[in-house]
């Protein structure tokens, strides 16, 4: 137990909630590729290895730069291979690989942490067989929820709501919170973002409520730590999410219908 009493506590179980306002899952490894990778070649071997990701795109990376010359300066845009996006047949899933490492996307409907997990971790040995990094400089685990709700009604939602000064005592219609907060004792950072977006028809016609949890390591990480480091990370992002919610919140989720 540390001085301000947080200790993380992986005999601390969190309940499965049918209907979490899950819309995307992350796991994120930078690190840099220490093998030489050529785009053509990696592309072929990476569709050889991931038959159940057909759809694949080619990313680029946009480099500005100004030149000086007797007629003045110019300003030229350089574009450089940067790596390969994969999807699922489904568009569900994605996996990122690139020169700086490996980023593995679960889009809604997000199943459970096993499942995310060993998928996540199958397709990053496939990065770490063809790019041989020789260490995680940075592993990332993020979750972000949007929960339906008018700004009128955050209070129903958050457990610490934004409000007005007493003495103005006016509606909130928007806010922007981003706290990052410290993992005591722990090689942790947690980066929480709390706003709020407007309706966005077709796809929601009400206001909708971000609550982004993303949690990293603070220092490079060798490969035998991995494991250990993922399930403490999970327990940190699943502390603050059901701190952070109030137990209405909590009880929409239950429900398959909610």
């Amino acid at each position: 137990m540390t001085a301000n009493g947080f200790k993380i506590d992986l005999s601390e179980s969190f309940e499965h909630l049918p209907n979490a306002p899950i819309v995307e899952a992350v796991i994120h490894w930078r690190a840099r590729a220490e093998k030489k990778l050529e785009p053509d070649a990696l592309q072929e071997q990476l569709k050889a290895k991931l038959p159940d990701y057909p759809n694949v795109q080619r990313q680029q990376e946009v480099g500005v730069g100004a030149e000086f010359g007797p007629e003045g300066a110019s300003v030229q845009q350089r574009h450089s291979w940067h790596g390969f996006r994969f999807e699922s047949d489904d568009k569900l899933q994605v996996a990122q690989y690139t020169r700086n490492g490996f980023v593995f996307s679960r889009l809604k409907p997000y199943q459970d942490w096993e499942k995310f997990q060993a998928e996540a971790q199958r397709l990053w040995c496939i990065y770490r067989e063809l790019a041989e990094p020789s260490e995680i400089q940075r592993l990332g685990v993020r979750f972000i929820n949007l929960i339906s709700v008018e700004p009128n009604d955050v209070a129903s939602v958050l457990a610490l709501p934004p409000s007005s000064p007493e003495s103005i005592k006016l509606p909130v219609k928007a806010f922007l919170y981003q706290t990052k907060f410290s993992i005591p004792d722990h090689p942790y950072e947690l980066n929480v973002v709390q706003t709020i977006q407007p309706p966005a028809p077709p796809e929601r016609e009400s206001f909708g409520l971000i609550l982004d949890l993303d949690v990293g390591t603070t220092r490079a990480i060798q490969f035998d730590e991995m494991d250990s480091r993922l399930l403490q990370m999970q327990w940190i992002k699943n502390k603050a999410f059901f701190s952070l919610l109030t137990r209405a919140a909590l009880e929409r989720f239950r429900s398959d219908e909610a």
